[in-house]
């Protein structure tokens, strides 16, 4: 494993709690204007009856802020049909000026997805769904076939556009050998996060997406790794993951009342990783 080189960010990870939603708007306003945070990522629980719907609350936030880039975090695929949510990411991608990333997860909690009318999937089913996904999604958006025909999603006949502003990128949520294969096969990123991967772990993780790139002809540079942090790693064990496993976006877990935790992490433990990986670079 290695440091692949690319620019570090740094933002928040957030869940959409209905009952402190205006609480949230403002720290997320507040992160949007302040140096050095560069990216918002929401949870996405649809089925969870104490959330905001992730997709809706994008969607306001990005008319109130002016550089975060937005990204569900990531988007429950069971209850999301691909070929919706192509359209819903180009158009908000457009009228945000290109500020939206695509993470998606394969599904979990599969009772609660059942329970919201989502279909009940295998391991392997919601993998092989998950593949298929990305294929219409990246077809809506022209960069594919228009006519798809898979066990789970098709197209047949469907238009592309709206165009997005930019190249959308898609960022699997995913841990199984096969789905991190899968991610260095096809994705644009990874998303992680330190509660089901601990640093120790990354290692492991980060070679199964190196193998799947290679086995697709592709440079295992090409996919950018974010993970999710814990708020008591220091500066020196996140500036070792960035150099030891190609981690590039580190994202703060915070509630919608944890404004202080977030201006910390911008203007003390942003810049002072971003200081030791750019000394470590050139020496």
């Amino acid at each position: 494993m290695a440091d692949y080189g690319h620019e570090l960010r740094f933002g928040i990870f957030v869940p959409p709690e209905a009952a402190r939603g205006r609480s949230l708007l403002r720290l997320i306003q507040r992160a949007d204007a302040t140096a050095g945070l560069e990216v918002l990522a929401v949870q996405d629980h649809p089925y969870q009856p104490a959330f905001l719907d992730t997709w809706t609350l994008l969607s306001y936030v990005a008319a109130m802020t002016r550089t975060l880039t937005l990204m569900p975090a990531v988007a429950n695929l069971p209850l999301r049909p691909p070929a919706v949510l192509a359209r819903s990411a180009a158009s908000l991608d457009l009228l945000s000026g290109g500020r939206v990333e695509l993470g998606v997860g394969a599904g979990a909690f599969w009772d609660a997805i059942e329970a919201m009318g989502g279909q009940r999937r295998t391991p392997g089913q919601a993998l092989t769904a998950l593949r298929e996904a990305m294929g219409v999604m990246r077809a809506l958006w022209g960069e594919g076939r228009p006519n798809l025909e898979g066990e789970y999603y098709s197209l047949r006949g469907a238009k592309a556009g709206p165009a997005p502003a930019h190249r959308i990128g898609i960022w699997l949520g995913v841990y199984g050998p096969r789905a991190l294969r899968m991610t260095g096969e096809l994705a644009d990123g990874w998303l992680g996060g330190f509660s089901y991967a601990p640093p120790d772990l990354l290692a492991g993780l980060m070679s199964a997406i190196d193998t799947g790139a290679r086995e697709a002809g592709r440079v295992p540079a090409l996919i950018r790794r974010a993970y999710i942090i814990d708020a008591s790693m220091p500066v020196a064990q996140l500036t070792e993951v960035a150099l030891a496993h190609g981690i590039s976006e580190f994202l703060l877990p915070v509630d919608p009342d944890g404004e202080g935790a977030t201006m910390r992490f911008a203007v003390e433990t942003a810049p002072a990783v971003r200081a030791a990986v750019a000394a470590a670079r050139v020496a």
